[in-house]
């Protein structure tokens, strides 16, 4: 479990942790039908529902298989394929909200999700926090609902510390942003390319330029607007 007194007070809290899929409402939704690899991209409250946004990777046929399996789920309530690419989709899916949602806990916490991705059976979650406040709230909520995490690290971003954790950046944004840097993909004309990146990586090109993106936004988020 996350242990408040280990949160010092600091400008927000960054907690990594992993748990069974079967430990909460959206993990066992997604793990149904095939293996298909999940990355939850974004979380919009809407009315009474959550609406996560996640890419799913996998062959045309596990993704159409998985698209059957979830829509069959009684928990869900739509599910949209917004994008549709070779291996991999973007989708829109709403499910009605319950009271052991992981996911509901941390928007009620105010977490911001860095990083939601399925592997192996297990999900990983890099999220930020405003406060410790915020931290303990999330804490208390993983109780009650007898949800059991594995805390992978945790850290209060005071002001001495916030550089040494090179700006909220995931192991996996602040890799593919190295390479990038390193291979002159910011530079013009460019030296690289994201096919080049996302082989290198062994990763899709979406799932590159996903990182990319969100990497640079939480580099230059702090230093252009968070003065």
């Amino acid at each position: 479990m996350i242990a408040p007194e280990r949160v010092t007070e600091g400008m927000s809290v960054i907690v990594e942790f992993t748990l069974p899929a079967e430990s909460f409402t959206l993990g066992v939704v997604l793990a149904s039908g095939p293996d298909v690899s999940v990355e939850l991209e974004r979380i919009v409250p809407t009315g009474d529902l959550l609406v996560p946004f996640f890419w799913a990777d996998a062959d045309e046929a596990d993704l159409d298989a998985f698209e059957r399996a979830v829509r069959a789920r009684p928990e869900v309530t739509s599910l949209t394929a917004l994008d549709r690419l070779v291996g991999a989709r973007l989708y829109e899916v709403a499910w009605a909200p319950h009271e052991e949602s992981l996911v509901e806990g941390l928007h009620h916490a105010d977490g911001t999700i860095f990083e939601g991705r399925s592997a192996g059976g297990r999900w990983r979650f890099v999220v930020r926090f405003p406060n410790h406040a915020a931290v303990t709230t999330f804490h208390n909520f993983l109780t009650e609902n007898d949800i059991r995490v594995h805390l992978d690290r945790i850290v209060s971003l005071t002001a001495s510390e916030r550089g040494g954790y090179a700006f909220d950046l995931t192991p996996e944004q602040r890799e593919v942003l190295v390479r990038a840097v390193e291979g002159g993909y910011f530079q013009v004309p460019r030296g690289t390319d994201l096919e080049t990146l996302a082989d290198e990586l062994g990763i899709t090109r979406q799932a590159a330029s996903e990182r990319l993106r969100r990497g640079a936004d939480a580099v230059l988020r702090p230093v252009l607007l968070e003065r």
